[in-house]
């Protein structure tokens, strides 16, 4: 367990202190990726059948008011099943940028060893360039895995969304 903690301290000292921040940003969204996915898979099923079953005891069900209901039943259960989706979509989007933050700052290292050293020193030079290339991966990699994740969290609100318009049927 220690020589995992000191392998990650080296990787963190080697991709810089924006390597730190992409981390804190990717646990935080594969948080909300997996309360959103809890919900989906668990919680979400309690409010839908308690909804199908209120609509379904209701004897008015093609009435103007009835159907005022039913889109205002619709519309809060969809409102909660996308949650914290847009939160996600926007630390899927903020990954890379942060991935690039880290690149900037690593040439900037890098150029400041040039101009102190006065020569291109490949040696010297290959901190700076490490800082450069391990937060542009940590970026990528947490925008793709968050990208898969939020794609399948919109289909399967779209899923559950649908399967709720067909169960509140108009008859």
């Amino acid at each position: 367990m220690i020589e995992f903690l000191e392998a990650i301290r080296d990787f963190t000292e080697t991709g810089g202190q924006v390597l730190l921040v992409i981390g804190l940003l990717i646990f935080v969204m594969w948080l909300l990726i997996l309360e959103r996915a809890l919900y989906l898979l668990i919680w979400h099923k309690s409010l839908s059948k308690d909804a199908i079953a209120q609509w379904k005891a209701r004897e008015d069900r093609s009435s103007w008011y009835a159907e005022q209901v039913r889109s205002k039943v619709i519309s809060s259960l969809t409102i909660r099943l996308n949650g914290s989706i847009p939160i996600i979509q926007a630390l899927v989007a903020l990954c890379p940028l942060l991935g690039l933050m880290g690149t900037v700052t690593g040439m900037i290292e890098v150029f400041d060893v040039m101009a102190i050293s006065g020569s291109g020193n490949a040696r010297s030079m290959a901190s700076g360039v490490s800082k450069a290339t391990i937060p542009t991966m940590a970026g990528m990699v947490g925008a793709l895995s968050g990208v898969f994740a939020s794609t399948w969290l919109n289909r399967k609100v779209k899923t559950e969304r649908a399967h709720l318009e067909e169960a509140l049927v108009k008859r």
